[in-house]
């Protein structure tokens, strides 16, 4: 039991990486790799110049392959709260971080590899990759942030995953929502980037603005949710990002017009 590390750097266009990096047991969790997490995630959300997260696995067989079963073998009821909460904790460290969290899903998601991956902003996969939620299987439910499933997948597929502990392949992945795009083999890096281009051509206090009102919205009502948004939309005037990027947006609109006269 034991062993990996978490690795996470930024680079120069805000852009973290954070590697869960314990190939040799497919990514798999343990508790102190778990603690290493939650530090590492809250310690690049805290970077004042972040732009975006790519959260991955090490490797191609795996982004995670669940939780260690060789940890989970020996607890006891207070153990087991004790470890369930260190899941949750680490599904709750990309949900409140401030910038956009991509999932970058090569290999196995299984058990509370889809758990974090649910937790993420968006999921793009490898055409190859394969999903599941086989804790029934091994004598337990399914829990914490599984609870986000029937949001992305709806009742009916969610009960299907969780109840039969099946695993699906990429295809119905995508087809069911469980993930938003796949990468064609050996293209997953490259997908991931595209889908960064648009968070980096946006306003970086916009961005942010707009995951802490996504947020907001998923437990309020919707009068409450209307109001939230009037706020943030007048927030946004605060600051100069608005009408610099509009003023940029109007001259690159003139000027087609003109090269099209």
């Amino acid at each position: 039991m034991g062993g990996g590390s978490v690795r996470a750097s930024i680079d120069a266009r805000g852009v973290a990486t954070v590697t869960i990096a314990n190939a040799a047991k497919l990514n798999t969790l343990h508790p102190a790799l778990m603690r290493e997490f939650v530090a590492a995630f809250d310690r690049i959300s805290a970077a004042p110049d972040l732009r975006a997260v790519i959260l991955r696995g090490e490797g191609e067989r795996a982004f995670i392959g669940g939780a260690d079963i060789t940890a989970m073998a020996g607890l006891d009821p207070a153990s087991a709260r004790a470890f369930i909460t260190q899941v949750h904790e680490c599904c709750a460290a990309p949900r409140r971080c401030p910038v956009p969290v991509i999932a970058r899903l090569a290999g196995f998601t299984l058990g509370a590899g889809l758990e974090i991956a649910a937790a993420a902003d968006f999921r793009i996969a490898d055409a190859r990759a394969s999903f599941g939620m086989p804790e029934v299987r091994i004598g337990i439910p399914s829990v914490v942030e599984a609870a986000l499933l029937p949001r992305l997948i709806g009742w009916g597929r969610t009960r299907r995953l969780l109840l039969t502990g099946e695993t699906i392949d990429a295809a119905i992945a995508l087809a069911w929502g469980l993930v938003e795009e796949l990468a064609p083999p050996g293209a997953l890096d490259q997908v991931v980037e595209r889908a960064l281009n648009g968070i980096l051509a946006s306003g970086p206090r916009a961005i942010r603005a707009q995951k802490a009102l996504i947020g907001a919205w998923e437990d309020a009502p919707l009068p409450t949710a209307v109001a939230r948004g009037i706020a943030f939309f007048a927030d946004a005037f605060e600051t100069d990002e608005p009408t610099r990027m509009m003023a940029g947006f109007l001259e690159t609109m003139r000027n087609r017009k003109k090269n099209a006269d």
